[in-house]
């Protein structure tokens, strides 16, 4: 096993245990990153959602779905990058059987940076691509306009050349099917754009 695979094995399990926020009260387990520890290409979104909290893997709920597809059509094999979330604990509000999912605020994200910071310095990917406007301040460590910054190569806050492109969830949110293709395909288009740009 390459050493940066066994070195992101420890510190997955070292962020197992993780309590430096109250988040982990909430949520059934840390959602540490997963991929290929030396891909060229790192995704990161906001947080688990509710099925990544319950199956303890990153992007395998609906909104994985979507970026599945879109990752597939942009050429990408998922196997070969590296998936994770600015936030590695489900940030959510009981409602009955339901659990209600919360933007993590801005203390809750600069807590989390550790674990996001090691999973950078020992993948080392040549670009990373920020999933929504959480995910682009974490990397960014500055306020991102998603509509400014979208589809050019920008420099993240660790000196690390990064893109920022929209959440798939949002693209799940939208209630009409033609708004809806249109993001997906604009999603498309900056997953190649990613590609061509690592």
């Amino acid at each position: 096993m390459p050493a940066a695979a066994t070195q992101l094995k420890a510190v997955a399990k070292e962020a197992a245990s993780c309590t430096r926020c109250p988040l982990y009260r909430n949520a059934t387990q840390t959602v540490f990153g997963e991929g290929a520890a030396r891909a060229t290409i790192m995704l990161v979104g906001e947080q688990p959602g509710d099925q990544e909290d319950l199956a303890g893997h990153p992007f395998v709920g609906p909104a994985g779905k979507v970026l599945d597809r879109a990752m597939a059509e942009a050429g990408l094999d998922r196997k070969k990058v590296w998936l994770t979330n600015a936030v590695k604990h489900f940030k959510n509000e009981p409602r009955g059987k339901k659990r209600l999912h919360k933007r993590p605020n801005r203390y809750e994200v600069e807590v989390c940076r550790v674990w996001l910071r090691q999973e950078i310095s020992l993948v080392k990917p040549q670009l990373i691509l920020a999933l929504g406007v959480t995910a682009a301040i974490a990397l960014a460590g500055r306020p991102v306009v998603l509509s400014r910054e979208r589809g050019r190569v920008i420099e993240l806050e660790d000196g690390q050349r990064g893109m920022v492109t929209t959440h798939p969830s949002s693209i799940l949110r939208m209630p009409d099917p033609k708004a809806r293709h249109a993001a997906f395909a604009a999603l498309v288009k900056d997953l190649k754009a990613a590609v061509k740009a690592a």
